[in-house]
């Protein structure tokens, strides 16, 4: 299990690696800016509201005697501040996946090509250009319905008093899943999968695919390195379909 996880996490490092490849990189440009403007927007915006989220998310314990509130606040206070880092920035990734996804889809075919030591042509017959568009869109809606489905259900969660003592760990959970789906699409929908194939491969897969959203994850939290999330998710994620899941 930790060995499938590992593996998977590891894929990000090989990420960084295909980026700066030639044949390669000259597909980042593109991503690479789109997260860019959208990582800006996401931290001006955490940075502006973040104070009235927290009060928020702690308003539940505030009828427990003094001591023991700062008690339970100085625990779940770090856990909370971690839950709405990992929120704004996973739905500015959802916002800026959209918007890039044509030119991912592009990114991972050659990426694919290298680790294959293959044409492009003879990995994907159909890559024109608003083709690929069309279906790579196609399936970003699929992935942000089946997204927000369990965003939902994680909101109602987060909102339980005493139960939302667990809701930071189950974010954690969700958000590597939901990563690990969302770059590992590219690759998979360049086949034409359907996406439930998708996701019934990742569950075959699931450490591995979890150690890649975490380490996708990761990335999107550290200042700076997360401005190449996307491109390196992007060939990470290819990396996983290509080592395993194909």
């Amino acid at each position: 299990m930790l060995t499938g996880f590992f593996a998977g996490f590891s894929y990000i490092f090989k990420g960084f690696s295909l980026i700066s490849e030639k044949g390669v990189r000259s597909y980042v440009v593109i991503p690479l800016l789109i997260n860019i403007v959208i990582f800006c927007l996401a931290i001006y915006y955490g940075l502006t509201q973040f104070s009235g989220w927290l009060d928020s998310l702690l308003s539940p314990i505030s009828w427990l005697p003094g001591w023991l509130e700062v008690g339970v606040q100085w625990v779940m206070a770090p856990l909370f501040t971690l839950l709405i880092v990992v929120v704004v920035y996973y739905s500015f990734t959802i916002i800026a996946n959209f918007i890039a996804a044509p030119f991912n889809a592009q990114l991972a075919l050659r990426v694919e090509a290298k680790l294959r030591g293959q044409s492009v042509e003879a990995i994907e017959d159909n890559s024109d250009f608003m083709a690929l568009t069309r279906r790579t869109l196609e399936s970003e809606v699929k992935k942000m319905i089946h997204m927000i489905k369990w965003l939902i259900v994680l909101l109602i969660l987060t909102f339980i008093p005493v139960v939302n003592l667990v809701a930071p760990f189950v974010w954690l959970l969700y958000s590597a899943w939901m990563l690990a789906l969302e770059y590992a699409d590219y690759p998979m929908s360049n086949h034409n999968m359907l996406f439930k194939e998708e996701i019934n491969l990742l569950k075959r897969h699931r450490t591995a695919s979890l150690g890649l959203g975490a380490g996708i994850m990761l990335l999107t939290a550290i200042p700076v390195v997360n401005f190449f999330a996307m491109p390196v998710g992007v060939a990470a994620g290819t990396t996983l379909w290509v080592r395993r899941l194909s």
